[in-house]
């Protein structure tokens, strides 16, 4: 006996969808990394695809045998031919492939030098129509102090942990740590996970001789996302979590380069 596809009975209600399929997929997934050529992590994936008008449904299990076919593999080349299968498997004309992972660097400590990972927030958000379309997301946490603090204060600053979200396009490929460096650079002073004595000390006095609002952070970052030849297009929101403010402070630029105008 053969089942009946109610997901491919047509609709008479003449309403096109511009995004159905399934989201917050837990999966392992295989993504590059700059120093040790891949790095195992687990990823959240959304899977989406546009429905015509006259069906009136998707078929949800197809977006999961996508991905098994592809066991996980995260690149740029490969997201492109994911959505391709997507588009192939399920009829549609516009796929979209979004995967958000966490990202482990070994970091080390700035005078004792020991070594520790640092996680950090990482997204992949691809679509394809006619053509593909790539972001790259990430998410460093990173140290601010307050200048006017210490400014206006004889004993010390106020000093918190903020957050830089870059998200970029390319022509070429940027690695995460790419941007985990400019972020780190461009903020007071960078977290690490562990930190002794003399390190904290290091960490202490270097944010206090590098104070930064938000907007300052911001700004240097943009200066150099817009030397890299790499990058299109930039979106930068800092936001810092004020230790002595119920509230954060927050600061955003967008900005698509020159060259591509």
């Amino acid at each position: 006996m053969e089942l009946p596809d109610v997901q491919s009975e047509k609709d008479a209600r003449n309403i096109y969808i511009d995004k159905v399929g399934v989201s917050d997929i837990i999966y392992p997934i295989v993504v590059l990394d700059k120093t040790n050529s891949y790095q195992n992590t687990v990823g959240k994936i959304n899977m989406y695809v546009d429905l015509p008008k006259d069906f009136r449904g998707t078929h949800m299990s197809r977006f999961v045998e996508v991905l098994n076919a592809h066991m996980g593999k995260m690149t740029i080349q490969n997201m492109e031919i994911i959505l391709d299968d997507m588009k192939s498997k399920l009829n549609a004309e516009v796929s979209h492939l979004e995967v958000e992972f966490d990202y482990f660097v070994m970091r080390q400590a700035p005078v004792s030098k020991i070594s520790s990972y640092t996680p950090y927030r990482a997204k992949f958000i691809s679509k394809k129509d006619k053509t593909f379309d790539f972001i790259l997301e990430v998410i460093v946490p990173v140290h601010t102090l307050c200048p006017c603090s210490k400014e206006i204060s004889d004993r010390g600053a106020h000093n918190q942990r903020a957050k830089a979200d870059i998200s970029v396009r390319m022509n070429k490929i940027v690695w995460i740590e790419d941007l985990i460096d400019v972020a780190e650079n461009s903020a007071s002073a960078p977290l690490f996970t562990l930190l002794k004595r003399e390190d904290e000390k290091y960490v202490t006095e270097s944010a206090y001789d590098n104070p930064k609002f938000v907007e300052d952070i911001v700004r240097d970052i943009s200066l150099k996302l817009e030397k890299d030849e790499r990058i299109t297009w930039y979106n930068i929101r800092v936001t810092s979590y004020e230790s002595i403010h119920p509230h954060n402070a927050y600061a955003c630029h967008d900005q698509w380069k020159e060259f591509v105008k």
